[in-house]
């Protein structure tokens, strides 16, 4: 009987799924969209039944039954959802209420704030290993029991959308040691046991979940969710783990020296270290791959930033693709010139993380002339991200991290310009994978180690292809030098200004 592994991701506007046969080929894929709800400035959510289980369970039965194979023909299922959410749960896994996503959801700035002096700049790094920021999953934990205490009391387990996903599988509450670790500080020890100490400012020990490495079987397929999935019972399930570690993974980032970065709604990016770094400019800690250590960090807006340039100036290419005519982000590039002529855009439309960790920083279009048209605002945008990026390989640099090779991922690796403007920028080739579906392809491998398929993660690299690879224009390199000065610049010349507003 063929094998078959089963991978699915659950991203912030889009839930991707895919098939791979056992010599490890994509045979199957399956997306389906939902909304990202944005209640009040700072916050954003989803509802995870209406959006995770539900997407999962429909991506599931179309995968299954587009393919027409037998259910019992998966052998595996590895899930991924955005990485650093925080979701209560009564001992039924029903939602308390809607998820508060990531690092771009930053209602709990008065917790961090207040967190900071309780424990002291000290305090703070040695627990949390950087300043505390929107992606602290404590910080959200202490947030709901400040703000919805009902809430909190009712609370069997505070989990993320991974462990969310599998507790619906297999009945079991489970963590990626990993994420646990890097997301959940301090509530979790070194050797993923839990902080019992730590918990008494948040929450009870109880109400976290046990860690288990990400290819670790974290149970089987239940009854109730195999009706509900078209999957058999008894199927095997893996942790799972975040979008962004699942997405490393799907394209080799398992060496020391390796950069990916995902292009999605927000960029995030993964280093694969060779030594644990602690330095509080950056977020590091332990990686999913044995014996590695990685640092992360990201841009809130990335493809959400060419969302609303799209939305904004480009209406009317919206309206024909609704039509039946071109895809919108396709015809954009008929108005894209080679210059944004001197135009500097600042990518925080909804705050920002790394380098500058300000979640209220507030987005910039800075030299506009008479000149300019919606093309040069779209280009301008474009390089915003690419400026960003490269200002975090600097970051890692600076702390002693040489970045061998980057390697792009995600939706906005469809769009050839960027990809060049990105490398052109930075400075550094960009390679392009074979296999650009995602995390959910992660996913899938990761199911494949976790029921003995492939034998380590050294043996799952060797499955990943490059497609191409964009070299930097030299000439374009050294004209970029100017726009990068500015927008390393801009910033620091506007944030007294951004918080007036």
């Amino acid at each position: 009987m063929s094998k078959f592994y089963l991978g699915i991701d659950i991203g912030s506007f889009e839930t991707k799924g895919v098939l791979v046969d056992d010599s490890f080929q994509v045979v199957r894929t399956c997306a389906v969209k939902h909304i990202m709800e944005n209640p009040a400035p700072n916050y954003f959510e989803h509802d995870a039944e209406k959006v995770w289980w539900h997407d999962f369970c429909t991506v599931s039965k179309q995968l299954i039954r587009e393919h027409g194979i037998q259910a019992e023909e998966i052998a595996g299922v590895g899930a991924s959802v955005l990485g650093c959410d925080c979701l209560p749960v009564d001992e039924n896994c029903k939602p308390l209420r809607k998820a508060i996503l990531y690092g771009i959801d930053a209602r709990s700035q008065k917790e961090a704030e207040w967190l900071t002096q309780h424990y002291g700049p000290e305090g703070v790094l040695a627990r949390f290993g950087h300043p505390i920021c929107s992606d602290d999953v404590a910080a959200k934990i202490l947030w709901i029991k400040n703000h919805e205490p009902e809430v909190y009391e009712k609370t069997f387990k505070f989990l993320t959308g991974s462990s969310y996903i599998t507790a619906k599988l297999t009945g079991n509450f489970v963590i990626d040691q990993f994420l646990a670790k890097a997301a959940f500080r301090p509530l979790y020890r070194e050797d993923g046991t839990i902080n019992k100490t730590e918990c008494t400012l948040f929450c009870r020990p109880d109400q976290l979940c046990q860690c288990r490495v990400v290819t670790e079987i974290a149970g089987t397929v239940t009854e109730q969710a195999a009706a509900e999935t078209g999957l058999k019972a008894g199927t095997p399930v893996i942790t799972g783990t975040g979008d962004s570690t699942s997405e490393a993974v799907s394209v080799g980032i398992v060496e020391p020296g390796e950069l990916m970065f995902q292009f999605g709604s927000s960029l995030f990016f993964y280093y694969c270290a060779s030594h644990e770094v602690k330095d509080p400019r950056v977020h590091g800690g332990n990686y999913t791959v044995p014996g590695t250590f990685s640092v992360s960090g990201g841009t809130n807006a990335a493809g959400t930033l060419t969302r609303w340039v799209r939305d904004t100036l480009f209406g009317d290419l919206v309206k024909e693709q609704e039509l039946g005519g071109r895809d919108a982000y396709e015809a954009m590039m008929d108005y894209l010139p080679d210059s944004s002529k001197g135009l500097v855009c600042l990518p925080y439309l909804a705050g920002e993380r790394m380098p500058i960790n300000d979640p209220n920083a507030k987005g910039v279009l800075f030299g506009l002339t008479l000149e300019h048209d919606r093309g040069h605002i779209y280009r301008a945008a474009l390089e915003a991200v690419a400026c960003s990026l490269t200002q975090n390989v600097r970051l890692l640099e600076d702390v002693g991290l040489p970045v061998s090779q980057v390697i792009a991922v995600g939706g906005g690796t469809k769009n050839s310009a960027w990809m060049q403007i990105v490398a052109d920028v930075l400075g550094k080739p960009v390679v392009i994978p074979a296999v650009t579906v995602g995390a959910s392809y992660g996913d899938a491998l990761m199911a494949a180690l976790g029921t003995g398929t492939l034998a380590d993660f050294t043996q799952l690299k060797s499955m990943v292809r490059t497609e191409r690879t964009y070299h930097p224009n030299p000439e374009r390199h050294q004209a970029y030098q100017t726009l990068r000065e500015v927008y390393d610049a801009l910033y620091s010349a506007t944030r007294e200004l951004m918080y007036r507003l």
